[in-house]
């Protein structure tokens, strides 16, 4: 009898697990950059980040509560459009969108690590990879009780820059737009980076309780958590530091706090900074290895990867795919890169998972949705259109050099794909 993945996770245990997963350490550096553009009304551009991210979150939710499997935007594709092009395009994106990002984040550790200790930055990030493998290898529910922890550390340290800020709110213009309008809405394309991670939600359905309620649910709710704390954040520092000062600082939160009460805190954010991007890429290579599983149960890559530990009730194999996969990309060395590579990765997956969401109501009425997305004409809906043009757009924002290695990539994974389905 084959050996299935234990569903231990609950809707308190997913909800944490998204919020970790989209609220990283990428916020103790954007604010900085996105009120260069956006001045004191930076508060909005995050507004209109979450917005253009929930379109497509609408989709995940509703396809979510149809098609509750590991892999999940590979069966979304399938049913949509029983195409093996775009089979093949959606298992290459799947597998690399969350391992690079996990390399993206692991670079990011062995930086604020270095800081404490000089050693080489590549050399730190292979370690940490070893290490999360090696959580991730010893049961969901284990890797799960890690990401709670260092969720609540993360969010506890925006939590102590709300606090703090509390005294200086209502002590400046929160609508001054130095670059207008546009520069808000700049400022939104470069902070909706910010909200990925609501995607990996739905990879975890196949360990997780009552899933076609449950996921839905998780995806909406932590979307909402993670954009109270970044707008409650964004407002209080710019209350506390004038907006021109904190966008020259690379530490912008840690600036906020000395500006205002001066207090040298850039080591404790530093440490907070390290829980975040751990914990974060721990989450990344949960999702990625249940990618590799997934996509093996559908028969798309070899049975291999599909294969289950007795003991720990983790695919085993899928894992150390996914480690290895990271690996590479970590040896780029170069965090600017390797996000842009990982953007142009998510955007093309949210653009097939936004188109799967429309033609679904048309090709597949009858299948039952716990969840259905709001905003209708007819039976067309809106918001996982108005998530596709998004989609578009950051595409059109992103630099060339990630979309073209981006491209390169596809184009060697989907032959690779096709080498090994035939063998």
């Amino acid at each position: 009898m084959k050996k299935s993945l234990k569903r231990e996770i609950n809707l308190l245990n997913l909800t944490i697990y998204g919020v970790g997963i989209i609220v990283g350490a990428g916020i103790y550096a954007l604010i900085g950059k996105a009120a260069r553009l956006a001045g004191n009304s930076v508060w909005i551009s995050f507004l209109f980040g979450a917005i253009l991210a929930s379109f497509t979150a609408m989709s995940y939710a509703e396809l979510s509560s149809m098609f509750p499997k590991s892999a999940s935007e590979y069966h979304y594709i399938k049913n949509a459009f029983q195409s093996k092009i775009f089979g093949n395009i959606m298992c290459w994106a799947e597998i690399f969108v969350d391992l690079i990002a996990c390399s993206t984040i692991v670079l990011a550790f062995a930086g604020y690590f270095s800081g404490f200790l000089n050693m080489p930055v590549i050399l730190i990030s292979i370690f940490l990879l070893i290490l999360i493998t090696l959580v991730n290898f010893s049961g969901i529910k284990g890797s799960m009780k890690i990401v709670v922890i260092h969720t609540l550390i993360e969010v506890g340290g925006l939590a102590a820059v709300i606090i703090l800020g509390l005294g200086s709110l209502g002590s400046v213009d929160y609508f001054e737009m130095p670059m207008g309008i546009g520069g808000v809405f700049s400022a939104a394309a470069l902070i909706f980076f910010a909200f990925l991670g609501f995607e990996d939600i739905v990879n975890v359905a196949e360990e997780t309780k009552s899933p076609r309620k449950t996921v839905p649910k998780a995806v909406v709710i932590s979307l909402i958590i993670s954009t109270v704390f970044y707008v409650l954040v964004t407002l209080s520092v710019v209350s506390m530091s004038n907006w021109e000062s904190l966008s020259r600082s690379e530490a912008p939160l840690a600036y906020a706090l000395q500006n205002k009460f001066g207090l040298d805190v850039s080591n404790v954010l530093s440490v907070v900074a390290l829980f975040a991007t751990a914990g974060t890429a721990l989450v990344f290579a949960i999702a990625g290895s249940r990618m590799i599983y997934g996509l093996s149960e559908a028969g798309e890559i070899p049975k291999i990867f599909s294969r289950v530990n007795s003991k720990t009730r983790t695919p085993h194999a899928a894992i150390l795919a996914a480690m290895i996969i990271s690996m590479i990309f970590v040896f780029l060395g170069d965090i600017e890169l390797v996000a842009g590579i990982t953007n142009f990765f998510a955007f093309v997956v949210f653009i097939l998972v936004n188109l799967s969401a429309i033609v679904l109501r048309y090709r597949k009425p009858e299948i039952e949705r716990e969840f259905k997305s709001p905003l209708n004409i007819g039976n067309f809906p809106l918001l996982p259109f108005l998530g596709l043009l998004a989609c578009f757009l950051m595409i059109y924002s992103l630099e060339m050099k990630s979309v073209l290695i981006g491209l390169f990539i596809f184009v060697v994974g989907i032959v690779a794909l096709r080498i090994i389905r035939k063998e």
